[in-house]
């Protein structure tokens, strides 16, 4: 594993650290366990948008004219 030095307002890490003391673990646990799922929740979303482009590119549909909120709440 690598260090890393952050620079973190005391009174947000005193929190952290309270924290972590009621869920029987670190900051450094808790900082770690943050960023692992912040990553994968961003990997999650850039790989949902990149489905809905290959999606939306598939698509062979195209609108001649300007939608406007009337239009698109119209009753055939």
């Amino acid at each position: 594993m690598t260090n890393l030095t952050l620079a973190i307002d005391e009174t947000l890490l005193q929190r952290a650290r309270e924290a972590a003391l009621r869920e029987n673990t670190s900051v450094n646990a808790l900082v770690r366990d943050f960023l692992g799922r912040y990553v994968e929740a961003r990997s999650r979303r850039i790989e949902a948008l990149d489905q809905f482009e290959a999606v939306a590119r598939g698509s062979h549909s195209a609108s001649q004219e300007a939608w406007s909120r009337e239009s698109l709440h119209e009753r055939c």
